[in-house]
């Protein structure tokens, strides 16, 4: 019997455990929160491990396993560097599975960290809406707080991250996703939304609902470059899994 692991946490890595749940192939899940755990209940013959690991307490969950599959977010490079050491030191195989990239809408600004994009709104005025998870949101303390929404999950982390920032509590949009087009167009507008901060989460990830709203509202767009990295698709991945 394989025994496989999956570091996941985003679209991908609950679709390939759907995907081996319905082949009766068992699988453990590693997921940071509670929250992705609570994803994951109900299929049959996966088991989810909830909490943040160093590379060596990867390496040494690892041992138990035979392949590994690295399904977590494409702008998690750290996270993505200590599952590539700890395979290495485990001697277990590695695929990377990976959200394709969008297109960028014309007129869209590319930023490559959240400090670039923070400094690039230092010198533009209106609202921000920060749609790029609460660990971003630290990168934009030098702006008025006041003119700063950051949307983060309902979880105390990510309240608190906020509020490290500096983030009034009422400008914090404390939501789960996923969010439609006319969900977007709603906060945009409530709020007065001027400038959306946002990364290329791929379809999985929202970002063409994303880009519709803004276009819909005259909100411009600030788009966090994804890291370069190799990965494959879901169905490349399974296979490999299933080989």
């Amino acid at each position: 019997m394989r025994r496989i692991l999956i570091f996941g946490g985003t679209t991908e890595g609950r679709l390939l455990a759907q995907a081996l749940s319905r082949r009766g192939v068992p699988a453990a899940v590693s997921v940071a929160t509670v929250l992705g755990a609570e994803e994951l209940s109900g299929l049959p013959g996966i088991t989810p491990l909830v909490g943040r690991r160093t590379a060596e307490e990867m390496a040494a969950l690892l041992s138990g396993y035979d392949k590994c599959v690295d399904a977590t977010h494409p702008y998690a490079r750290e996270v993505s560097a200590n599952i590539r050491s700890a395979c290495r030191s485990a001697g277990v195989p590695l695929r990377r599975l990976l959200r394709r990239s969008s297109e960028l809408p014309p007129g869209s600004i590319l930023a490559g960290s959240p400090e670039e994009a923070a400094q690039l709104l230092q010198s533009r005025e209106g609202n921000v809406l920060l749609a790029i998870g609460a660990k971003g949101v630290s990168a934009f303390s030098g702006l008025d707080p006041e003119r700063l929404y950051p949307r983060v999950l309902p979880v105390e982390e990510s309240l608190s991250a906020c509020r490290r920032a500096g983030i009034p509590t009422k400008n914090i949009i404390a939501m789960h996703g996923p969010f439609s087009q006319k969900l977007n167009e709603a906060i945009l507008e409530q709020y007065r939304i001027r400038w959306m901060v946002t990364k290329d989460g791929g379809s999985a990830g929202g970002f063409g609902e994303k880009v519709s709203a803004a276009q819909n509202t005259g909100v411009s767009l600030v788009v966090i470059g994804r890291p370069e990295d190799d990965g494959e698709d879901l169905d490349a991945v399974l296979e490999w899994v299933l080989s």
